[in-house]
């Protein structure tokens, strides 16, 4: 896997914290935000710095057994060369039902069948893309009944069919751990992190006894425990920082990332 470092994602709320952040390797763009013929200036100079640029999609809804969108994946894999990107990646869920669109990332049931689903529409989104596809596991504040396989070996038997790439989230790891007693160990030891891309850390917080993955607060330590965790297990390729309001200043942000450099010695 390509070494990335430590990095951050890209928002324009903070496009020029993130030009003037010590120590930022790489970034990552929420792909549906940016349109390939008019990228920010702020992107470009990042790209023109030798800043790998990520683009990093929501809404391919790859577990939906909807056919896959044609015109997401064209503009996924349009920006990954306009920015001549490594890879791209998505979510393992699904966005979209019915015709209606959830606006949140919905985790899929842990069946054969949603499995089978996945699978064929990954395969699908490969073909027509031009960059390896990483996917994420998502938090989820449920388990649908019934599942068949623990959350490891479900992306497990999904690298194994369809040779992605995987995003593991410590922070969303973190939050199935607290919401719905995912164990973290037997997680890290069913995934094959081998194939790991890279790493996402978020902060969040609990509201009533339960943990909410919100992109808006500090990372919590125990996500840094999470982190370590996986560190001593493989030496990850990247690991990136997550933030998507409430945008702290510069010194909190950069003390994140150095909190992340610690953890990974």
């Amino acid at each position: 896997m390509e070494k990335l470092g430590v990095g951050i994602g890209w928002r324009p709320e903070i496009d020029l914290t993130v030009e003037r952040l010590p120590g930022v390797d790489f970034v990552e763009v929420v792909a549906e935000n940016l349109h390939v013929g008019h990228l920010p200036e702020s992107v470009l100079l990042l790209r023109e710095r030798g800043v790998p640029v990520l683009p990093h999609a929501v809404s391919l809804s790859l577990g939906g057994a909807e056919p896959l969108d044609a015109q997401r994946v064209a503009h996924l894999g349009a920006l990954a060369e306009a920015l001549d990107a490594p890879l791209v990646s998505d979510h393992v869920c699904f966005v979209r039902a019915g015709g209606l669109d959830s606006g949140h990332l919905m985790p899929l049931p842990r069946t054969r069948d949603a499995l089978d689903v996945l699978v064929a529409n990954v395969k699908a989104a490969q073909q027509d893309l031009p960059v390896p596809l990483a996917l994420e596991n998502v938090a989820a504040l449920l388990d649908w009944p019934d599942g068949e396989l623990t959350e490891g070996q479900f992306l497990a038997e999904l690298v194994d069919r369809t040779d992605c790439r995987l995003l593991v989230d410590v922070a969303n790891l973190y939050a199935n751990a607290r919401n719905l007693g995912t164990d973290v160990a037997r997680f890290l030891d069913e995934v094959p992190l081998e194939r790991l891309a890279y790493v996402h850390v978020a902060g969040g917080e609990e509201h009533q006894g339960v943990y909410h993955d919100t992109h808006a607060h500090a990372v919590l330590p125990e996500v840094l425990d999470v982190l370590a965790e996986l560190r001593a297990r493989v030496d990850p390729p990247g690991v990136l920082l997550e933030r998507d309001d409430d945008y702290p200043a510069d010194a909190e942000l950069a003390a994140e990332l150095a909190a992340i450099r610690a953890v990974l010695g």
